[in-house]
């Protein structure tokens, strides 16, 4: 039924083995072209990654096609043999910023910090929904923020924490959603990549704001983990909608992979 409704693609980039020879230790540019002509009269599902040297058509690529869900190009040198485990490569990525309300956090594993933020944004209804989270903290930073995000965490009274935007309508199935999720988005909720893992989280009152670096979007919230950049103690929270991000013209899948034919 999968293999129907959502069908597999293979997208080859690299070619290591061909047969018994080991290529290895051949530069990227041979292993290219061996990969090219393997792959030659090759029909879709099967893929081959469209490669150029020149930067402006490389520039073209890094902007029409964000809308497509990539985050960016690869650059390789291609005399570089397979270097296993090792990043030599360079990933050229988007970058934006923006503003989200700080709506809770995770502790960190090693419990000796704070290990993520949760982010939040409004939409044009006043609902605040979560987007990602912001983590990759050094250890020292960890023990800083457990400090800065102390005024904004809730008392013993349980009442008051049931005030918080993303707690108080928990159980409410969003019709939007077909996921469990309840109305708004929000942390904590189940999820086939997370599995078993710990996801409880602690509310913070929705009145600290932060600048966080984000690459993508996927649908309605931040693809990957963002970048804490700095506080907004200048920006309201309610000022941090879902307004202030760039929306990206969409593109085909198709007219991309279109190129290496």
């Amino acid at each position: 039924m999968l293999a129907e409704q959502i069908p597999a693609s293979i997208v080859a980039f690299d070619l290591l083995a061909l047969g018994d020879e080991d290529l290895r230790s051949k530069p990227f540019a041979e292993r290219r072209r061996l990969l090219e002509e393997m792959m030659e009269g090759v029909d879709p599902p099967i893929y081959l990654t469209p490669t150029t040297r020149d930067a402006s058509v490389a520039q073209d690529w890094f902007s029409r096609f964000e809308g497509a869900g990539l985050d960016g190009v690869i650059a390789k040198q291609s005399s570089l043999t397979y270097r296993e485990g090792e990043r030599v490569m360079v990933k050229v990525k988007h970058e934006r910023t923006a503003d989200c309300v700080v709506g809770g956090f995770r502790w960190h594993k090693a419990e000796d910090g704070v290990g993520s933020l949760l982010l939040g944004l409004y939409d044009d209804d006043g609902t605040l929904h979560h987007v990602g989270v912001a983590s990759s903290f050094t250890a020292k930073r960890r023990k800083e923020l457990v400090g800065e995000l102390e005024p904004y965490r809730y008392g013993t009274s349980a009442d008051e924490e049931k005030s918080h935007p993303w707690l108080s309508g928990w159980g409410a199935p969003d019709a939007g959603e077909s996921t469990g999720f309840p109305a708004g988005r929000i942390p904590g909720g189940p999820s086939r990549w997370t599995g078993k893992r710990d996801l409880s989280w602690e509310a913070l009152r929705p009145e600290l704001v932060c600048e966080v670096a984000y690459d993508h979007l996927q649908g309605d919230r931040f693809r990957h983990a963002t970048h804490f950049r700095r506080w907004r103690k200048d920006r309201s929270p309610s000022s941090c909608t879902y307004g202030q991000l760039e929306t990206v013209v969409p593109a085909e899948l198709d007219e991309i992979f279109a190129l290496s034919s």
